[in-house]
Protein backbone atom coordinates (compact mmCIF):
# COMPACT_ATOMS: atom_id res chain seq x y z
CA UNK A 1 0.00 0.00 0.00
CA UNK A 2 1.33 3.43 -0.95
CA UNK A 3 0.44 6.36 1.32
CA UNK A 4 -0.43 9.72 -0.13
CA UNK A 5 1.84 12.57 0.91
CA UNK A 6 -0.90 13.88 3.20
CA UNK A 7 -1.27 10.57 4.99
CA UNK A 8 2.50 10.07 5.11
CA UNK A 9 3.00 13.37 6.90
CA UNK A 10 0.21 12.60 9.33
CA UNK A 11 1.52 9.11 10.08
CA UNK A 12 5.08 10.24 10.62
CA UNK A 13 3.96 13.11 12.79
CA UNK A 14 2.01 10.70 15.01
CA UNK A 15 4.97 8.32 15.21
CA UNK A 16 7.20 11.18 16.24
CA UNK A 17 4.89 12.91 18.69
CA UNK A 18 3.23 10.07 20.60
CA UNK A 19 6.32 8.60 22.31
CA UNK A 20 7.80 12.03 22.83
CA UNK A 21 4.90 13.94 24.36
CA UNK A 22 6.88 14.07 27.59
CA UNK A 23 10.05 15.30 25.89
CA UNK A 24 9.62 18.88 27.13
CA UNK A 25 10.04 17.65 30.72
CA UNK A 26 13.54 17.83 32.17
CA UNK A 27 15.26 14.89 33.82
CA UNK A 28 14.60 16.49 37.21
CA UNK A 29 10.87 16.66 36.46
CA UNK A 30 10.75 13.04 35.35
CA UNK A 31 12.30 11.75 38.58
CA UNK A 32 10.25 14.21 40.62
CA UNK A 33 8.82 11.73 43.13
CA UNK A 34 12.28 10.50 44.08
CA UNK A 35 13.72 14.02 44.21
CA UNK A 36 10.90 15.32 46.43
CA UNK A 37 11.58 12.53 48.92
CA UNK A 38 15.28 13.39 48.97
CA UNK A 39 14.50 17.05 49.67
CA UNK A 40 12.16 16.08 52.52
CA UNK A 41 14.83 13.74 54.03
CA UNK A 42 12.73 10.62 53.44
CA UNK A 43 15.74 8.59 52.45
CA UNK A 44 14.23 5.14 52.82
CA UNK A 45 11.28 6.05 50.59
CA UNK A 46 13.66 7.66 48.13
CA UNK A 47 15.84 4.54 48.09
CA UNK A 48 12.81 2.41 47.19
CA UNK A 49 11.40 4.92 44.70
CA UNK A 50 14.50 4.60 42.50
CA UNK A 51 13.51 1.05 41.59
CA UNK A 52 10.07 2.22 40.46
CA UNK A 53 11.25 5.00 38.16
CA UNK A 54 11.24 3.80 34.55
CA UNK A 55 13.69 6.45 33.41
CA UNK A 56 16.32 5.50 36.00
CA UNK A 57 15.90 1.82 35.13
CA UNK A 58 16.77 2.34 31.48
CA UNK A 59 20.12 0.97 30.41
CA UNK A 60 21.43 4.32 29.20
CA UNK A 61 20.85 5.75 32.69
CA UNK A 62 22.53 2.92 34.60
CA UNK A 63 25.24 5.18 36.03
CA UNK A 64 22.66 7.63 37.38
CA UNK A 65 20.79 4.72 38.97
CA UNK A 66 24.00 3.60 40.70
CA UNK A 67 24.81 7.15 41.85
CA UNK A 68 21.41 7.67 43.45
CA UNK A 69 21.15 4.17 45.02
CA UNK A 70 24.67 4.50 46.42
CA UNK A 71 23.98 7.92 47.92
CA UNK A 72 20.66 6.90 49.52
CA UNK A 73 22.19 3.73 50.97
CA UNK A 74 24.99 5.87 52.40
CA UNK A 75 22.51 8.25 54.03
CA UNK A 76 20.75 5.21 55.51
CA UNK A 77 24.16 4.15 56.92
CA UNK A 78 24.03 0.97 54.84
CA UNK A 79 27.69 1.37 54.00
CA UNK A 80 28.24 -2.12 52.55
CA UNK A 81 25.27 -1.76 50.19
CA UNK A 82 26.29 1.77 49.30
CA UNK A 83 29.71 0.65 48.18
CA UNK A 84 28.25 -2.19 46.12
CA UNK A 85 26.54 0.48 44.04
CA UNK A 86 29.50 2.88 44.04
CA UNK A 87 31.98 0.14 43.12
CA UNK A 88 29.83 -0.76 40.14
CA UNK A 89 29.61 2.94 39.25
CA UNK A 90 33.40 3.19 39.50
CA UNK A 91 33.84 0.27 37.09
CA UNK A 92 31.19 1.70 34.76
CA UNK A 93 33.08 5.00 34.57
CA UNK A 94 36.39 3.23 34.04
CA UNK A 95 35.00 1.10 31.18
CA UNK A 96 32.79 3.80 29.63
CA UNK A 97 33.32 4.40 25.93
CA UNK A 98 31.27 5.95 23.15
CA UNK A 99 29.69 3.21 21.06
CA UNK A 100 28.51 3.39 17.47
CA UNK A 101 24.95 3.08 18.76
CA UNK A 102 25.45 6.10 21.04
CA UNK A 103 26.77 8.16 18.16
CA UNK A 104 23.81 7.18 15.99
CA UNK A 105 21.24 7.93 18.69
CA UNK A 106 22.89 11.21 19.56
CA UNK A 107 22.94 12.28 15.91
CA UNK A 108 19.48 11.10 14.85
CA UNK A 109 17.67 11.92 18.09
CA UNK A 110 19.43 13.86 20.87
CA UNK A 111 22.19 13.41 23.49
CA UNK A 112 19.57 12.47 26.12
CA UNK A 113 19.34 9.10 24.33
CA UNK A 114 23.05 8.38 24.74
CA UNK A 115 24.55 6.42 27.61
CA UNK A 116 25.22 8.76 30.54
CA UNK A 117 28.92 8.71 31.44
CA UNK A 118 28.99 11.22 34.32
CA UNK A 119 30.25 14.76 34.84
CA UNK A 120 33.94 15.01 35.68
CA UNK A 121 33.29 16.25 39.22
CA UNK A 122 30.79 13.43 39.81
CA UNK A 123 33.59 10.92 39.27
CA UNK A 124 35.61 12.46 42.12
CA UNK A 125 32.55 12.43 44.38
CA UNK A 126 32.28 8.64 44.02
CA UNK A 127 35.69 8.36 45.72
CA UNK A 128 34.56 10.65 48.53
CA UNK A 129 31.53 8.53 49.37
CA UNK A 130 33.37 5.24 48.98
CA UNK A 131 36.06 6.45 51.38
CA UNK A 132 33.45 7.57 53.92
CA UNK A 133 31.77 4.18 53.66
CA UNK A 134 35.02 2.27 54.19
CA UNK A 135 35.98 4.46 57.14
CA UNK A 136 32.49 4.01 58.59
CA UNK A 137 32.96 0.25 58.35
CA UNK A 138 36.41 0.44 59.94
CA UNK A 139 38.01 -0.85 56.73
CA UNK A 140 41.12 1.32 56.67
CA UNK A 141 42.95 -0.73 54.04
CA UNK A 142 40.08 -0.36 51.58
CA UNK A 143 39.97 3.38 52.29
CA UNK A 144 43.69 3.53 51.45
CA UNK A 145 42.97 1.88 48.10
CA UNK A 146 40.38 4.58 47.47
CA UNK A 147 42.97 7.24 48.29
CA UNK A 148 45.23 5.84 45.60
CA UNK A 149 42.33 5.75 43.13
CA UNK A 150 41.86 9.48 43.66
CA UNK A 151 45.34 9.93 42.16
CA UNK A 152 44.39 7.86 39.11
CA UNK A 153 41.26 9.94 38.55
CA UNK A 154 43.33 13.12 38.91
CA UNK A 155 45.85 11.91 36.32
CA UNK A 156 43.04 11.00 33.91
CA UNK A 157 41.41 14.41 34.33
CA UNK A 158 44.71 16.24 33.80
CA UNK A 159 45.35 14.23 30.64
CA UNK A 160 41.83 14.98 29.38
CA UNK A 161 42.15 18.74 29.82
CA UNK A 162 45.88 19.10 29.21
CA UNK A 163 46.15 20.40 32.80
CA UNK A 164 45.06 23.84 31.58
CA UNK A 165 44.74 26.54 34.22
CA UNK A 166 41.30 27.60 32.99
CA UNK A 167 39.88 24.08 32.97
CA UNK A 168 38.64 21.70 35.66
CA UNK A 169 41.83 19.64 35.53
CA UNK A 170 41.89 18.34 39.11
CA UNK A 171 39.87 18.56 42.32
CA UNK A 172 41.30 20.24 45.41
CA UNK A 173 38.69 18.68 47.69
CA UNK A 174 39.53 15.18 46.46
CA UNK A 175 43.19 15.84 47.27
CA UNK A 176 42.23 17.08 50.74
CA UNK A 177 40.17 13.93 51.26
CA UNK A 178 43.09 11.84 50.08
CA UNK A 179 45.32 13.48 52.70
CA UNK A 180 42.76 12.80 55.42
CA UNK A 181 42.56 9.11 54.47
CA UNK A 182 46.35 8.76 54.55
CA UNK A 183 46.56 10.59 57.87
CA UNK A 184 43.82 8.42 59.38
CA UNK A 185 45.87 5.34 58.44
CA UNK A 186 49.05 6.81 59.94
CA UNK A 187 50.80 7.41 56.60
CA UNK A 188 51.99 10.93 57.36
CA UNK A 189 54.33 11.15 54.37
CA UNK A 190 51.59 10.59 51.79
CA UNK A 191 49.23 12.74 53.87
CA UNK A 192 51.74 15.61 53.56
CA UNK A 193 52.06 15.07 49.79
CA UNK A 194 48.28 15.13 49.31
CA UNK A 195 47.79 18.24 51.44
CA UNK A 196 50.66 19.92 49.60
CA UNK A 197 49.12 19.08 46.22
CA UNK A 198 45.81 20.55 47.37
CA UNK A 199 47.48 23.73 48.63
CA UNK A 200 49.49 24.07 45.42
CA UNK A 201 46.27 23.81 43.41
CA UNK A 202 44.78 26.68 45.41
CA UNK A 203 47.96 28.76 45.08
CA UNK A 204 48.05 28.13 41.34
CA UNK A 205 44.53 29.59 41.14
CA UNK A 206 45.07 32.68 43.34
CA UNK A 207 43.95 30.99 46.60
CA UNK A 208 40.52 30.11 45.24
CA UNK A 209 39.24 26.92 43.67
CA UNK A 210 35.76 27.00 42.09
CA UNK A 211 34.13 29.15 44.73
CA UNK A 212 36.18 27.87 47.69
CA UNK A 213 38.90 29.91 49.38
CA UNK A 214 42.01 28.17 50.69
CA UNK A 215 40.83 26.78 54.07
CA UNK A 216 42.79 27.73 57.17
CA UNK A 217 42.51 24.12 58.31
CA UNK A 218 44.21 22.91 55.15
CA UNK A 219 47.10 25.34 55.75
CA UNK A 220 47.57 23.91 59.25
CA UNK A 221 47.26 20.32 58.03
CA UNK A 222 50.04 20.92 55.50
CA UNK A 223 52.38 22.55 58.03
CA UNK A 224 51.60 19.96 60.73
CA UNK A 225 52.27 16.94 58.49
CA UNK A 226 55.41 18.57 57.10
CA UNK A 227 56.69 19.04 60.67
CA UNK A 228 55.69 15.48 61.61
CA UNK A 229 57.90 14.23 58.76
CA UNK A 230 60.76 16.50 59.78
CA UNK A 231 60.44 18.60 56.60
CA UNK A 232 61.29 21.88 58.30
CA UNK A 233 62.35 23.56 55.04
CA UNK A 234 58.85 22.87 53.72
CA UNK A 235 57.34 24.28 56.92
CA UNK A 236 59.33 27.49 56.43
CA UNK A 237 58.60 27.64 52.70
CA UNK A 238 54.83 27.27 53.03
CA UNK A 239 54.60 29.43 56.14
CA UNK A 240 55.98 32.25 54.00
CA UNK A 241 53.80 31.45 50.98
CA UNK A 242 50.63 31.16 53.07
CA UNK A 243 51.46 34.05 55.40
CA UNK A 244 50.79 31.91 58.46
CA UNK A 245 52.57 29.87 61.10
CA UNK A 246 52.08 26.41 62.50
CA UNK A 247 49.79 26.61 65.51
CA UNK A 248 50.83 24.12 68.20
CA UNK A 249 47.90 21.97 69.33
CA UNK A 250 47.99 19.68 72.34
CA UNK A 251 47.28 16.05 71.48
CA UNK A 252 43.71 15.19 72.47
CA UNK A 253 43.28 12.07 74.60
CA UNK A 254 40.33 10.89 72.54
CA UNK A 255 41.85 11.71 69.16
CA UNK A 256 40.14 13.98 66.64
CA UNK A 257 37.01 14.08 64.52
CA UNK A 258 36.90 15.51 61.02
CA UNK A 259 33.25 16.33 60.43
CA UNK A 260 31.92 17.04 56.95
CA UNK A 261 28.68 18.98 56.60
CA UNK A 262 26.92 18.36 53.28
CA UNK A 263 24.59 21.31 52.86
CA UNK A 264 21.77 21.69 50.35
CA UNK A 265 21.45 20.09 46.94
CA UNK A 266 23.46 20.43 43.74
CA UNK A 267 21.95 22.41 40.85
CA UNK A 268 19.64 20.66 38.41
CA UNK A 269 19.68 21.01 34.66
CA UNK A 270 16.94 22.65 32.63
CA UNK A 271 16.65 23.33 28.92
CA UNK A 272 17.22 26.62 27.12
CA UNK A 273 16.94 27.53 23.43
CA UNK A 274 19.54 29.17 21.20
CA UNK A 275 18.99 30.22 17.57
CA UNK A 276 21.77 30.10 14.98
CA UNK A 277 22.12 30.48 11.23
CA UNK A 278 24.83 29.16 8.92
CA UNK A 279 27.22 31.71 7.43
CA UNK A 280 30.13 31.50 4.98
CA UNK A 281 33.15 33.79 4.81
CA UNK A 282 35.20 34.80 1.80
CA UNK A 283 37.58 31.89 2.30
CA UNK A 284 34.77 29.37 1.99
CA UNK A 285 34.68 28.50 5.69
CA UNK A 286 31.31 27.76 7.28
CA UNK A 287 30.31 28.84 10.79
CA UNK A 288 27.16 29.20 12.87
CA UNK A 289 26.26 32.67 14.11
CA UNK A 290 23.66 33.59 16.70
CA UNK A 291 21.08 36.35 16.20
CA UNK A 292 23.29 38.96 17.90
CA UNK A 293 26.35 38.06 15.86
CA UNK A 294 28.45 37.73 19.01
CA UNK A 295 28.68 33.92 19.11
CA UNK A 296 30.44 32.16 16.25
CA UNK A 297 30.79 28.39 16.24
CA UNK A 298 32.69 26.47 13.53
CA UNK A 299 30.90 23.83 11.46
CA UNK A 300 32.70 20.51 12.02
CA UNK A 301 32.07 18.49 8.89
CA UNK A 302 31.37 14.80 8.77
CA UNK A 303 33.82 12.93 6.55
CA UNK A 304 30.98 11.84 4.28
CA UNK A 305 29.61 15.34 3.80
CA UNK A 306 30.34 17.06 0.50
CA UNK A 307 30.92 20.73 1.32
CA UNK A 308 30.29 21.71 -2.29
CA UNK A 309 26.64 20.76 -1.89
CA UNK A 310 26.07 22.98 1.16
CA UNK A 311 23.94 26.05 0.62
CA UNK A 312 23.75 28.65 3.36
CA UNK A 313 20.09 29.31 2.58
CA UNK A 314 19.27 25.67 3.44
CA UNK A 315 20.29 26.28 7.04
CA UNK A 316 18.72 29.67 7.68
CA UNK A 317 17.76 28.99 11.29
CA UNK A 318 18.53 26.29 13.81
CA UNK A 319 16.88 25.98 17.20
CA UNK A 320 19.36 24.45 19.62
CA UNK A 321 18.14 22.93 22.88
CA UNK A 322 21.03 23.28 25.31
CA UNK A 323 21.31 22.48 29.04
CA UNK A 324 21.67 25.10 31.73
CA UNK A 325 21.99 24.67 35.48
CA UNK A 326 19.44 26.00 37.95
CA UNK A 327 20.78 26.60 41.45
CA UNK A 328 18.90 25.08 44.39
CA UNK A 329 19.31 27.70 47.15
CA UNK A 330 20.49 26.33 50.48
CA UNK A 331 18.17 26.53 53.49
CA UNK A 332 20.92 26.66 56.12
CA UNK A 333 23.56 29.33 55.66
CA UNK A 334 25.69 29.00 58.82
CA UNK A 335 26.86 26.18 61.04
CA UNK A 336 29.16 25.41 63.94
CA UNK A 337 29.84 22.60 66.40
CA UNK A 338 29.80 22.85 70.20
CA UNK A 339 31.69 20.44 72.47
CA UNK A 340 32.89 20.89 76.06
CA UNK A 341 32.18 24.64 76.08
CA UNK A 342 34.25 25.10 72.92
CA UNK A 343 32.94 26.16 69.51
CA UNK A 344 34.29 24.99 66.14
CA UNK A 345 33.41 26.73 62.87
CA UNK A 346 32.92 25.05 59.51
CA UNK A 347 34.94 26.03 56.45
CA UNK A 348 34.02 25.37 52.84
CA UNK A 349 35.83 22.43 51.31
CA UNK A 350 33.92 21.89 48.04
CA UNK A 351 31.32 23.98 46.22
CA UNK A 352 29.60 21.51 43.90
CA UNK A 353 27.22 24.23 42.76
CA UNK A 354 30.03 26.49 41.47
CA UNK A 355 31.90 23.60 39.87
CA UNK A 356 28.78 22.50 37.98
CA UNK A 357 28.13 25.96 36.54
CA UNK A 358 31.79 26.56 35.72
CA UNK A 359 32.48 23.23 34.01
CA UNK A 360 29.37 23.53 31.83
CA UNK A 361 30.55 26.99 30.77
CA UNK A 362 34.09 25.70 30.11
CA UNK A 363 32.88 23.14 27.60
CA UNK A 364 30.17 25.33 26.04
CA UNK A 365 31.96 25.84 22.71
CA UNK A 366 32.87 22.17 22.34
CA UNK A 367 29.36 20.93 23.15
CA UNK A 368 27.66 23.63 21.07
CA UNK A 369 29.86 22.82 18.07
CA UNK A 370 28.87 19.16 18.29
CA UNK A 371 25.18 19.99 18.70
CA UNK A 372 25.06 22.50 15.84
CA UNK A 373 26.88 20.18 13.46
CA UNK A 374 24.42 17.42 14.33
CA UNK A 375 21.41 19.66 13.67
CA UNK A 376 22.90 21.05 10.47
CA UNK A 377 23.22 17.54 9.05
CA UNK A 378 19.52 16.98 9.74
CA UNK A 379 18.66 20.32 8.13
CA UNK A 380 20.73 19.52 5.05
CA UNK A 381 19.03 16.12 4.79
CA UNK A 382 15.69 17.91 4.86
CA UNK A 383 16.82 20.27 2.10
CA UNK A 384 18.15 17.39 -0.02
CA UNK A 385 14.83 15.58 0.28
CA UNK A 386 12.85 18.51 -1.10
CA UNK A 387 12.00 18.27 -4.80
CA UNK A 388 12.90 20.54 -7.68
CA UNK A 389 9.92 22.00 -9.45
CA UNK A 390 10.52 19.78 -12.49
CA UNK A 391 10.50 16.49 -10.61
CA UNK A 392 7.48 14.26 -10.97
CA UNK A 393 7.60 12.93 -7.39
CA UNK A 394 7.55 16.41 -5.94
CA UNK A 395 4.69 15.74 -3.50
CA UNK A 396 6.25 12.58 -2.12
CA UNK A 397 9.65 14.20 -1.69
CA UNK A 398 8.07 17.21 -0.05
CA UNK A 399 6.30 14.84 2.33
CA UNK A 400 9.58 13.16 3.25
CA UNK A 401 11.25 16.52 3.80
CA UNK A 402 8.38 17.69 5.98
CA UNK A 403 8.54 14.46 7.95
CA UNK A 404 12.26 15.01 8.55
CA UNK A 405 11.50 18.55 9.69
CA UNK A 406 8.81 17.36 12.10
CA UNK A 407 11.01 14.57 13.40
CA UNK A 408 13.92 16.94 14.00
CA UNK A 409 11.68 19.38 15.84
CA UNK A 410 10.10 16.88 18.23
CA UNK A 411 13.30 15.00 18.98
CA UNK A 412 15.49 18.05 19.66
CA UNK A 413 16.18 17.96 23.38
CA UNK A 414 19.01 18.97 25.69
CA UNK A 415 20.66 16.44 27.97
CA UNK A 416 19.42 17.53 31.40
CA UNK A 417 20.72 14.54 33.36
CA UNK A 418 23.01 14.83 36.38
CA UNK A 419 23.58 13.30 39.83
CA UNK A 420 20.70 14.96 41.66
CA UNK A 421 21.42 14.04 45.30
CA UNK A 422 24.89 15.59 45.48
CA UNK A 423 25.16 18.44 47.99
CA UNK A 424 25.30 22.10 47.06
CA UNK A 425 28.33 22.65 49.30
CA UNK A 426 30.56 20.52 51.53
CA UNK A 427 32.03 22.17 54.62
CA UNK A 428 34.29 20.69 57.28
CA UNK A 429 35.86 21.21 60.68
CA UNK A 430 38.38 19.39 62.87
CA UNK A 431 37.42 18.74 66.51
CA UNK A 432 39.59 17.38 69.37
CA UNK A 433 37.87 14.64 71.38
CA UNK A 434 38.11 13.52 74.95
CA UNK A 435 38.56 9.83 75.73
CA UNK A 436 35.23 8.00 75.87
CA UNK A 437 31.87 9.59 75.09
CA UNK A 438 31.70 12.98 73.35
CA UNK A 439 28.30 14.64 72.93
CA UNK A 440 28.50 17.18 70.12
CA UNK A 441 25.85 19.68 69.09
CA UNK A 442 25.84 20.88 65.49
CA UNK A 443 24.14 24.28 65.36
CA UNK A 444 22.65 25.26 61.99
CA UNK A 445 20.83 28.47 61.11
CA UNK A 446 19.12 29.81 58.00
CA UNK A 447 18.56 33.21 56.48
CA UNK A 448 15.10 33.37 58.08
CA UNK A 449 16.68 32.90 61.54
CA UNK A 450 15.31 29.37 61.75
CA UNK A 451 17.72 27.12 63.65
CA UNK A 452 18.26 23.39 63.83
CA UNK A 453 20.42 21.52 66.36
CA UNK A 454 21.80 18.09 65.44
CA UNK A 455 23.13 15.94 68.25
CA UNK A 456 26.00 13.61 67.51
CA UNK A 457 27.66 11.16 69.90
CA UNK A 458 31.24 10.13 69.11
CA UNK A 459 33.41 7.73 71.09
CA UNK A 460 36.92 9.11 71.46
CA UNK A 461 39.32 6.24 70.76
CA UNK A 462 42.59 8.16 70.51
CA UNK A 463 42.58 8.11 66.70
CA UNK A 464 41.44 10.34 63.86
CA UNK A 465 37.82 9.68 62.89
CA UNK A 466 35.82 10.91 59.87
CA UNK A 467 32.05 11.37 59.73
CA UNK A 468 29.52 13.42 57.79
CA UNK A 469 26.11 14.97 58.41
CA UNK A 470 23.69 16.02 55.66
CA UNK A 471 21.03 18.70 55.36
CA UNK A 472 19.73 18.20 51.83
CA UNK A 473 17.13 20.93 51.59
Amino acid sequence: MVLSSKHMIRALAVVCFVPLLFSCASYNNRIGTYYDQVVSNQYEKAYLAIDHNKLLLRKRNRLLYLFEKGKMAHLLKQYDSSNLFFNEADLFIEDAHTSTKDIALGTLLNPMMETYKGEDFEKFMVHYYKALNYLGLGQGDEAMVEARRISLTSYAQQEKTGDKANKYSDDAFALMMQGIIYEQSGDMNNAFISYRNAVDLFLKNKNSWYGVGLPEQLKQDLLRTAAANGFMDEVQHYSTLLNTTLQPVAKAAGGELILFWENGLAPVKQEQDFFFSLTKNGLGNFAFTDATGTVNVPFIFDNNLNTNNIKVEDVRSLRVAFPKYMEQPVFYTQGSVSLNNARYSFEQAENVNDIAFATLKERFLKDMTKTLSRLAVKKLAEAAARANKSEKDKDEREAVATAIQVFSFVTEKADTRNWQSLPHTILYTRIPLQAGTNELTINLSGANQQTKPINLVVQGNGRLQVQNVCTLR
